[in-house]
């Protein structure tokens, strides 16, 4: 069955996480991905552990459906091979920090006169404008300037950093996004362009309620735990074994969630008829449901909430997302076989195609694995030529 994007050539410069979390999503769906890493070392990624027999399991689940070569873009060589490369790309995606491409003699004004039908996709902390366009950044610094960490942690807590990092995963997903878009202009006008995709822009991008709740108040968020800002109940409850999280995200739920408790009064109370007015009084509300759900185990309660129809579940730790019923039957857990890690299990593909499926056909390369095959395959070189590249030290 053919793939969603089986038919476009991406070359990929990028390492660490922003940028490979977006190739990945476009080698899931198909694309071809030639993975261009730095000669000896590699993507930074490959560095960083845990580690099974010396192969990171980091790397590992980031960069499968890539085939990799190695390219020393700092040599005269080692760049005409890549403009040799880019006549034949649909896409090309850089991580650098804004700048570094152009030092290069690689910057996207160079590279479209060379293809004008490339998408050049770019992905740093904050952008190719403004005053901050040659900082560096991380994913922390990110959560910290784009305001993410002061909405998060506990209640009167300190601002906390988010347990994954979301600053690098979702300037991935609008790198990917913008790829895409790119791809379908270029398919009407037959032209490319240049997307620039910012961290700390998809930092602001995820907000939500955060900017409308100030831009209304005039009052800065802060931390408030598990609780929803503004709809009540939304947070975690003690159960008799443990904790579960409700969310009675309306008033049809409300009432249906009073009648499963048993405390069909607070339907009707004044104080508590609308979820503006629960939100009023919520320090009051609070202690009236606590004191109910803690009379039962927490799987009592999923069994009774899921019956009326109320979203609930429990504070699944990592070991018990990998085995669940739900997360396993959209395959969602998957198990891949690395050449020298063996096996290991790694997330699954979201995008859920009916017609054209994306698919993990390859595991994550060894540094430098497909060079031969690639150059043979894109730029039809002999094994003669490849040989005479290897004495200029280009690989």
């Amino acid at each position: 069955m053919k793939m969603a994007l089986e038919n476009i050539k991406v070359l990929d410069l990028t390492r660490v996480l922003a940028g490979p979390f977006a190739t990945m999503i476009l080698g899931d769906l198909g694309a071809d991905i030639i993975k261009i890493e730095m000669p000896v070392k590699g993507d930074d990624a490959r560095h960083f552990g845990p580690y099974i027999n010396d192969e990171s399991a980091y790397f590992i689940s980031l960069n499968r459906n890539k085939r990799s070569i190695t390219l020393n873009l700092k040599a005269e060589k080692g760049r005409e091979l890549f403009l040799e490369m880019v006549k034949k790309a649909d896409v090309v995606v850089e991580n650098y920090r804004p700048g570094t491409m152009e030092k290069l003699g690689l910057g996207y004004e160079t590279l479209r006169e060379i293809n004008p039908k490339l998408i050049y996709v770019a992905v740093s902390g904050y952008g190719h404008t403004g005053p901050y366009r040659e900082r560096a950044a991380y994913d922390a610094v990110v959560q910290a300037i784009g305001g993410l960490m002061s909405i998060t942690g506990a209640k009167d807590g300190e601002p906390t950093r988010v347990g994954t990092s979301i600053g690098d995963i979702v300037a991935g997903l609008y790198a990917a996004i913008g790829a895409l878009a790119a791809l379908n202009t270029r398919n009407e006008t037959g032209k490319g362009q240049k997307v620039d995709v910012a961290m700390l822009d998809s930092q602001v991008a995820i907000l939500e309620n955060a900017i409308a709740r100030y831009v209304v108040t005039g009052e800065a968020p802060a931390p408030g735990g598990n609780r929803h800002p503004s709809i009540v109940p939304f947070e975690d409850f003690e159960t008799l074994n443990g904790k579960i999280m409700i969310a009675a995200g309306n008033d049809a739920l409300w009432a249906s969630f009073c009648k499963v408790i048993g405390r069909e009064e607070l339907i009707e109370n004044e104080k508590f008829k609308t979820n503006a007015l629960r939100n009023e009084n919520y320090k009051e509300l609070r202690p009236e449901i606590a004191k109910v759900i803690e009379k039962k185990t927490t799987e009592e309660w999923q069994e009774l909430l899921d019956k009326a129809g109320i979203p609930n579940g429990p504070i699944n730790t990592i070991d018990k997302v990998i085995e669940h019923p739900q997360v396993l039957a959209r395959d969602m857990i998957i198990e891949i076989d690395h050449p020298v890690s063996g096996k290991l299990k790694v997330p699954g593909i979201p995008i859920k195609l009916s017609e054209t499926p994306g698919e993990i056909k390859r595991t994550s390369p060894l540094l430098g694995e497909h060079r031969n095959e690639i150059l043979k395959e894109l730029l039809d070189y002999r094994e003669e030529e490849i040989k005479e590249l290897e004495k200029e030290n280009i690989f």
